[in-house]
């Protein structure tokens, strides 16, 4: 295994393009639909669940399969499962872009999830194997920078994109940049692979918990106007695939999520608050984008570009909270943050129709950055102090996963509290009055998270693991780290 690449290097800097613009997709894609589904909808004739279908296919296989996009790298090859998933999710985007139906669009969409689940993972997995220690963290700070400007661009760039030749674009976009990142992958990057004896996948708990997931987000989608006895039927089978799946989890030998990682109440507490945080921002600048184009009247690229506040705040000051964190503490940070952000989803409920960007939208945007600036290093650094350094990555990975899965459960949920009918997104007024039920629905949880937080987090010890992602600006999910460890469970 080659891991001896500077990164001052050829070979060092088209392994960083390599993989910055392969994780760039992802993350990408993941904010960059939301400023599509009006057109989307109103293009392919699809209803409100439907729009809940196009954000929610991707993320449910997302979620669901992270944690094993790092081991399946670790086995086969890094550089392999990286090239696949790239290829994989340039084929998914084409098909998103050619679908004629919204019925192809959510399988496509599905799809894409896979390739995301495979490439965003080993995009990191590659700097930690190539790069020479002593470049490793600069590595992965300019990877994780890097990838913060692809998200700031990417709603302007849908928006744009949306306005000009047309959603379709949104996807297909991602074909060019597959047919860049990986030649450049094969020919520049070197492959690496653990060469330690392994065990058995966890596929059947793989499957399980995305079962339970898209269970649970159906029956919650379709409650609004389904039938009740179809509803409640998936409902009970979504929760019983996830008690099979905790029971798989405590019998496995090679647990995807072993059980035992939860006995640190620290890292349970982090992640139940990840939970509260990150389902209120999935649903958040989910019905945002609605709200900004439905009710406010704003074009596509009007709502993108107005979505830059918040994730510029977070590229610019992200590095700086996780310092302020290590010297007071993670527990003023993640008490503080989630309130703030709460108080922007109250300063949302300004924005109706034609409702002023520098009064009304920006203010918001603006607590609502510093919010998730306080809050989200803070959050990722408790979750890897929680843990042994050598399960980090795992710890990680099973954040990232929780993350998403609240934003999944947000997005099928909020519509059904709020109210929204299936053609809601249709009606100005009926979306604007859902809009800030939804929002007060959102600060509530996010209240929730900051009373579980200031009741349960305790300052790590001197000596635990510090994040190596220090600038970040993705708006779905905290970031990843790099594993040290090797084993098959350290899929970060």
């Amino acid at each position: 295994m080659s891991s001896d690449v500077r990164l001052a290097s050829p070979q060092g800097k088209w392994i960083l393009l390599t993989t910055v613009l392969g994780s760039s997709m992802a993350m990408v894609d993941s904010t960059v639909v939301n400023v599509a589904l009006p057109r989307i909808g109103r293009d392919l004739h699809a209803d409100l669940a439907a729009l809940q279908w196009t954000v929610n296919a991707y993320m449910l296989t997302l979620a669901g399969l992270i944690l094993l996009g790092g081991s399946l790298g670790d086995r086969y090859g890094r550089r392999k499962i990286f090239v696949l998933g790239v290829v994989w999710f340039a084929a998914a985007s084409l098909l998103c872009g050619l679908a004629p139906n919204v019925g192809v669009l959510v399988a496509a969409r599905a799809l894409q999830g896979i390739g995301g689940a495979l490439l965003t993972p080993g995009s990191l997995a590659l700097i930690q194997a190539s790069f020479h220690p002593d470049d490793r963290a600069k590595a992965v700070g300019l990877w994780s920078g890097f990838g913060g400007i692809g998200a700031a661009i990417g709603p302007f760039l849908g928006g744009w994109l949306v306005d000009g030749p047309g959603w379709r674009w949104v996807f297909l976009i991602n074909v060019p940049m597959a047919l860049v990142c990986a030649p450049i992958a094969v020919r520049h990057v070197p492959e690496s692979a653990d060469g330690r004896k392994h065990g058995h996948f966890d596929v059947l708990g793989a499957a399980l918990g995305a079962i339970a997931l898209a269970l649970v987000t159906y029956a919650l989608i379709e409650a609004a106007d389904g039938p009740l006895p179809v509803v409640i039927g998936t409902a009970v089978a979504g929760v019983a695939a996830g008690v099979a799946f905790v029971h798989v989890e405590k019998r496995s030998p090679d647990p995807m999520m072993p059980p035992g990682i939860f006995a640190s109440r620290q890292f349970t507490a982090v992640n139940l608050v990840t939970l509260c945080v990150y389902a209120a921002f999935g649903g958040f600048f989910f019905l945002t984008a609605l709200q900004l184009q439905v009710v406010a009247g704003y074009s596509a690229l009007e709502a993108g570009t107005a979505l830059l506040p918040t994730t510029a705040l977070m590229l610019l000051f992200s590095a700086r909270s996780g310092e302020l964190a290590q010297r007071i503490g993670p527990r003023i940070p993640l008490t503080a943050g989630p309130l703030l952000c709460a108080a922007a989803m109250l300063l949302m409920l300004r924005v109706g129709p034609d409702a002023s960007y520098l009064t009304d939208v920006v203010p918001a945007l603006l607590v609502m950055g510093s919010g998730m600036v306080i809050l989200v290093a803070p959050l990722t650094a408790t979750v890897l102090a929680s843990v042994d350094t050598a399960r980090a990555g795992l710890a990680s990975g099973i954040n990232n996963a929780a993350a998403r899965a609240a934003g999944l459960i947000a997005i099928a949920a909020l519509p059904l509290l709020a109210g929204m009918g299936s053609e809601a997104y249709r009606s100005a007024t009926a979306f604007d009055h859902a809009f800030d039920r939804a929002m007060g629905w959102c600060a509530g949880v996010l209240v929730v998270g900051s009373v579980l937080a200031f009741a349960t987090v305790r300052r790590p010890p001197p000596d635990c693991r510090r994040p190596e992602c220090v600038t970040h600006g993705s708006i779905t999910a905290p970031p990843l780290e790099p594993r040290l460890g090797k084993g098959p469970l350290d899929a970060g």
